[in-house]
This record gives C-alpha cells, sequence and structure tokens, in this order.
C-alpha cells in the first residue's frame, strides 16, 4: 500500500512511522508536515519521503493533490494546540485544514481517510459509565480544542454524506502519549516555569482537581490502531484507550512519591484562567473543563473490529511519558525537538 500522513512530524505521526517502518503491506510512505526533518532524515522519519506544507494555507490543496496522487489512503493527524491565545489560527488548522486535506483527496482520487479525533469530540457525560462510539459529539463550549474537534466530526460527516465514494474513518483517542514526546508535551501544557525535572517523583505534593479522572493511550498503540484502521479499509468511528482509568492517587504515585491533594474545582479554574490570561500557563481552563467532562471510552469496537488491543497500561503510559517530561525527550523532528542541554 502507498500511504500519506499528513502531520507525519508530530507525536502520533512519529509513532504511526515507526509502526510503517518494519511493515510489508504498507510500501510507500508520503510524510507531510508543516515543519518537515531536513537533511538526511534519522529513524523513524527515514521511512517517508516528505513533502512540506501548512494545511491551513490557501494553497494547501494544490501543494496537496498532487502529494495524494495514487494513495491508498491518507491518514490526517495534523493539530494545532498552540498559541491557544490565537483563536483564528487554531481554527485555521484545525478546522480548515481538515477540509483541505478531504477536497484533496478527493481531488486526487483517494478512496480513504483515516481522520484522527478524540474524546475531545464527546458531549459532557454525566457519570463514569463507559461510553460507545454513538455517545454525541458536541464537544465542550468552553474548550477551544474540544469546539475544533466537534467541527471537525461535522465536516467529516458532510463529506461523507455528499461523497459517499471516499470511506472515511476516524479514530478518537484518549490523551496521547510516549516518551520521545516529553518535552514537546512540556512546552504546550506545562511552559517554562514548570519544574520539568521534579515531576519525574520529585513534586513535594500533586494538587488533583476534585473528579477529576484521566484516559490515556500510548502513542505507540494509536499508531498501531491507526495501521489497522488503514489496511482494513474500515469506516466510522472507533474508540482507542488504554483499559485502566487514572485517578489522582495514580498520578500521584508517579509524580510525587503518591502524595497528593484534593482540590478544589472552581478555585483551580480560576487560578488557570488568570495565569494562562497573563501568559504565565500555555493552556487555559477549557482544558480542565474538558477534562472534567470527557466521557469514559468504551473501546471494544476497536477490539472487535480492527483486532486491537493495547500493549501499554494507563499507568505504563504514564510513567513513560512523565519520564520523557523530566529528561525533556525529543527526536529528530522539529516539533519533537529535545530540550536543549
Amino acid at each position: 500500500m502507498r500511504v500519506v500522513v499528513v502531520g507525519a512530524s508530530g507525536n502520533v505521526g512519529t509513532a504511526l512511522l515507526r509502526r510503517f517502518s518494519d511493515d510489508a503491506t504498507v510500501t510507500s510512505v508520503v510524510g507531510v508536515a508543516r515543519r518537515v526533518p531536513r537533511g538526511t532524515p534519522a529513524a523513524p522519519y527515514r521511512v517517508a519521503t516528505w513533502v512540506e506544507c501548512d494545511v491551513a494555507a490557501p494553497t494547501a490543496v494544490d501543494l496537496l493533490v498532487p502529494a495524494f496522487a495514487g494513495a491508498d489512503a491518507v491518514v490526517h493527524l495534523a493539530w494545532a494546540i498552540q498559541p491557544s491565545h490565537d483563536r483564528r489560527r487554531l481554527h485555521d488548522v484545525n478546522v480548515s485544514g481538515t477540509r483541505h486535506v478531504l477536497d484533496a483527496a478527493r481531488r486526487a482520487g483517494v478512496p480513504h481517510v483515516v481522520a484522527a479525533s478524540s474524546v475531545g469530540a464527546y458531549s459532557p457525560a454525566p457519570d463514569d459509565v463507559p461510553r460507545g462510539e454513538g455517545w454525541a459529539t458536541g464537544g465542550v463550549r468552553s474548550s477551544s480544542y474540544s469546539v475544533d474537534k466537534a467541527a471537525v466530526e461535522r465536516t467529516l460527516d458532510e463529506f461523507e454524506s455528499v461523497h459517499a465514494d471516499l470511506a472515511i474513518a476516524r479514530l478518537r483517542p484518549a490523551l496521547v502519549f510516549q516518551q520521545a514526546a516529553g518535552h514537546e508535551i512540556a512546552r504546550y501544557f506545562l511552559g517554562v516555569w514548570a519544574p520539568k525535572r521534579a515531576i519525574g517523583g520529585h513534586l513535594p505534593v500533586l494538587p488533583w482537581p476534585a473528579g477529576l479522572r484521566l484516559q490515556v493511550v500510548h502513542a505507540d498503540d494509536v499508531a498501531s490502531a491507526y495501521r489497522e484502521a488503514v489496511v482494513r479499509r474500515v469506516r466510522g468511528p472507533f474508540n482507542v484507550a488504554a483499559p485502566d482509568v487514572l485517578r489522582g492517587q495514580d498520578v500521584a504515585d508517579v509524580v510525587s512519591r503518591g502524595r497528593v491533594r484534593e482540590v478544589d474545582v472552581a478555585g483551580t479554574r480560576r487560578l488557570l484562567a488568570a495565569a494562562w490570561h497573563a501568559r504565565a500557563v500555555p493552556v487555559g481552563p477549557g482544558w480542565l473543563d474538558m477534562a472534567l467532562a470527557a466521557p469514559v471510552l468504551d473501546t471494544s469496537r476497536a477490539e472487535r473490529e480492527l483486532a486491537w488491543r493495547p500493549a501499554w497500561s494507563a499507568a505504563e503510559t504514564l510513567r513513560d511519558m512523565v519520564s520523557g517530561i523530566a529528561a525533556g525527550a525529543g527526536t529528530a523532528s522539529p516539533p519533537l525537538r529535545p530540550r536543549r542541554r
């Protein structure tokens, strides 16, 4: 198969290139990114032929059509989380960029697109009952990330209804972590003032908002799900997450030697909002709102139709990511560059 990966230099894209590096089924890979690896690419980036393209640009479709020519599938992973204060830029990349990718795939005659959605696309859930792919995808209004993910879901719905010959699958993973993305995750979510080395088990205590629980999934497991979606040519949505759900004590066991203190959600949100508006932290209170509202994912469809089973537990994934943050880990990709020593 010939597969084009849009957003191939990022967190999930890097893991997917690793997965394709020793895959006899996928014999040709094109990587598309706004910032491509320079020079002679290191592993896993050398598996791909690279095309430089900003999917938000007005010229994006014209650049993408020849890159997509002859492809059996396009995997669309490109997404912007920063700059979080530039709402227009985020929408241009995330929502308009997705439309550009779909338009180019249609014009190039690509038969299959696998798009990155997220648990963040889902409407709030009132409890911890696992929800399948039929749960509403209305998003969380106070989260720009969630609003954009929900808008992408509507864009995919529209293309499916108008262009029945284009098969579209969408993966809705939980938070995606890996050690190699440690420094990128720290930059995007913690900012320059966070004690990153201390996060590796040396925080004196972990403040934890009351009621917060998290699902995560390792990037390698997400890559396996994308690979199966591509080679099986599936349609529709698939939830992807590790089976265990993380709560405050689980996270504290990794970052603060088991010491956790529950804190008030409203007060935490006010503090986070003030810090974000002051540019002291890189993400705003919408991320907390989304984390508190997100449903627990039922992954039985991926297990059944993709024969997908995660190799990493949530706790193992968290430890892998935290070790990457503490070490400032990265790769040869510009978005995943390591921390300067």
